[in-house]
């Protein structure tokens, strides 16, 4: 029993999946369909940079997207691995659209479109340089908690990652004060490269935005059973899915509990689809003996047969 994941913002790289790119006149053509709907060079941006627009959060969401989606396809076209008799599709964050998207519960032109939209009312929620995010490694969401509440800090716990591995967000200050307080406690916290403080109530404007955008868009049962970042449960009711979607920008990402709920439920495989390998350490560190497979260029093909 195997379960696919799609790597959320923070995988991207520059030059990610350029051997596919000219290997596969498909993958070309999904590329020039992504430069042509969202009217900007996505396409150039994800081949040859620069870092900097690509890590713009409207940039980044469609780009990875489009990455784990052309993976798929590659997947699909030229090997004979069933992809689609996986027990569930889970997705970090933006990485449950690439998973809906994948599962053919929403097309490619509406999931790029979404996530265009989605990028830039996130990045555009909270002013430049009020919010952030950081990560705590080597603690308890409880004694973060209680830390945050003692203080009275304006921050929130956006992702559950992994045993270990837990990220926070807020606004600025209150994220300089609460690290302090971590140090003092000799907690050991890293301040992340993004610009906003997602996955929390800050990201209040962003959730209107997309409350609209996602209503109007027409979502259909999924082929495999969707993960919710919201719930960490299976779903496949298309307007369930709609709603978590639009909860999903305030709620915490619920990953440690999201892939311990898939081994419970017999999954004994992972295949990462999508840039980078992040999702597999963290599925790692979660449980060791669950097998763990990556697929992000032609090499790793050979990998799933």
């Amino acid at each position: 029993m195997f379960s696919v994941l799609f790597p959320g913002q923070g995988s991207q790289e520059v030059g990610m999946i350029k051997n596919l790119y000219n290997n596969f006149n498909y993958i070309k053509s999904l590329f020039e369909e992504a430069d042509e709907l969202l009217q900007i060079s996505l396409s150039k941006m994800i081949l040859d940079g620069p870092k900097e627009l690509l890590n713009q959060t409207e940039n980044t969401q469609p780009a990875v997207f489009l990455t784990s989606y052309s993976i798929f396809k590659v997947i699909k076209n030229e090997t004979s691995f069933d992809i689609n008799q996986a027990k569930f599709f889970a997705g970090h964050s933006l990485g449950e659209y690439s998973a809906l998207a994948c599962a053919n519960s929403i097309t490619f032109e509406k999931t790029i479109k979404l996530l265009k939209i989605r990028g830039k009312a996130m990045q555009s929620a909270v002013p430049p340089g009020e919010g952030g995010m950081i990560a705590v490694l080597g603690t308890e969401v409880e004694n973060i908690n209680e830390i945050i509440n003692k203080n009275n800090f304006e921050c929130y716990i956006a992702n559950d990652n992994s045993v270990g591995q837990i990220v926070v967000s807020g606004k600025m200050k209150d994220l300089d004060n609460f690290s302090s307080e971590l140090k003092i406690a000799n907690i050991k916290n890293i301040k992340l490269p993004v610009s906003a403080p997602f996955h929390c109530k800050l990201m209040s404007h962003a959730t209107k935005i997309m409350n609209n955008e996602i209503t109007n868009t027409e979502f259909k049962a999924p082929k495999n059973d969707i993960i919710s970042n919201v719930t960490a449960k299976p779903s496949n009711d298309p307007k369930e899915i709609k709603n978590l979607l639009i909860q999903q920008i305030e709620k915490p990402v619920r990953w440690r509990e999201s892939v311990t709920n898939m081994i419970d439920s017999s999954v004994e495989k992972f295949v990462e689809i999508g840039p980078g390998k992040v999702l597999s350490g963290l599925v790692k560190r979660i449980d060791r003996n669950v097998k763990l497979i990556q697929v992000n260029d032609i090499e790793d093909l050979k990998n799933l047969n």
